[in-house]
């Protein structure tokens, strides 16, 4: 499709794009570190559903990969966009994580100003330092019974998640986040555990980083907003870098009226472009990672995707929940199912349930609407 400002693009033809960018049209040939990076990143707070994010967009994913790139340390989970647990390449986070690091304490106060009111946060992030200087992983509240004595009027909660999520970069250590494994979290520096240090600041404000994050973000999630572009980020401060790159990109109009930016050429399917049925974790960035979602997901719909229920695409759009019940695979329409439309989902229901069971069963249910 030419690129013309004025071309408005409808939320099929959004959608067919996200599709494409997000591995869902057709599942990857692509290594699992490449499919990471290029995603930027997965949505993590809940430790398996990346599992199911990679299964639903590569060919032969197998999960023992993505556990020993945990354990290499190639593949980090680690607190960064929206202040949310992703699993991030680790050469991403070092680039990163600096350019993340104002809106990371904004959020956290966010949440915790009050219970933070005359912690000086610099002298807070060197008592957290001091004490992680060991090498040695904690958890939140070791981390915080460490330092609370400091501030003993503070609740321990509100100095940890600030410690923690919002002024040392940490990851979540293994074997938190692999494969079928039930582990609490345990933090360490992000430093320490990569054995390089997180990259600084562009020391003449260029931002080389934010631009590169604008490009990233299109390749991944283009056309998009500026809106939708923050909404991913979690960051304000990205409109300089948007100017930046600006004459590499093409523009459109969704059907809103709002400009949307692309790389030019990048992927843009035809709207009418057949799109398989698919089943998404939790908090999966193809739908949380825009400020409009109704390229995929109907308004009615929306709070499904914050709520942790698991969506499963049916023709490019949710049309449906999903959840495991003892060993089947349960699938909630949010709509009436064509004969045909039932028989897709339930079809790869079952490769969903022989994936999590190791082929132990193949059992679903697709309810009735």
């Amino acid at each position: 499709m030419p690129a013309n400002a004025t071309t408005v693009l409808d939320a099929r033809t959004l959608g067919r794009a996200t599709l494409a960018r997000q591995l869902l049209l057709d599942r990857a040939d692509m290594p699992v570190p490449d499919a990471v990076a290029h995603l930027c990143g997965l949505q993590a707070q809940e430790p398996q559903e990346p599992f199911v994010g990679l299964w639903s967009r590569l060919r032969d994913f197998d999960p023992q990969e993505l556990s020993d790139l945990l354990v290499e340390r190639r593949v980090v989970r680690t607190h960064l966009m929206r202040r949310t647990v992703h699993l991030m390449a680790a050469d991403d986070v070092l680039a990163w994580r600096s350019r993340h690091d104002a809106m990371l304490r904004q959020r956290v106060l966010g949440v915790y100003r009050r219970d933070l009111d005359g912690v000086d946060l610099d002298e807070l992030a060197a008592a957290g330092r001091e004490v992680m200087a060991d090498g040695e992983p904690r958890s939140m509240a070791e981390l915080t019974r460490a330092v609370a004595h400091r501030w003993p009027a503070t609740a321990p909660r509100a100095l940890g998640e600030m410690l923690i999520a919002g002024l040392v970069p940490m990851v979540q250590t293994p074997p938190r986040g692999l494969w079928r494994t039930k582990a609490g979290v345990r933090n360490l520096t992000l430093a320490s555990w990569l054995g390089r240090d997180i990259d600084p600041p562009s020391p003449d404000g260029s931002d080389p980083v934010g631009r590169a994050l604008v490009r990233r973000y299109l390749a991944a999630y283009g056309p998009a907003a500026t809106a939708d572009l923050r909404a991913w980020s979690g960051l304000a401060g990205l409109p300089a870098a948007v100017a930046a790159v600006r004459p590499e990109l093409v523009s459109f109009r969704d059907e809103r009226g709002r400009e949307l930016l692309d790389l030019p050429d990048a992927p843009r399917p035809d709207p009418d472009t057949p799109a398989p049925v698919r089943f998404l974790p939790a908090f999966d960035n193809a739908i949380l990672g825009y400020d409009d979602r109704t390229r995929i997901i109907d308004d009615a719909h929306r709070g499904l995707s914050v709520a942790g229920e698991r969506a499963v695409l049916v023709d490019g759009r949710v049309a449906a929940t999903w959840a495991v019940e003892g060993e089947a695979v349960v699938v909630t329409p949010l709509r009436r199912f064509s004969r045909a439309e039932r028989a897709d989902a339930a079809e790869e229901g079952r490769t969903v349930a022989a994936f999590l069971s190791d082929g132990a069963s193949e059992r679903v249910r697709v309810d009735a609407f």
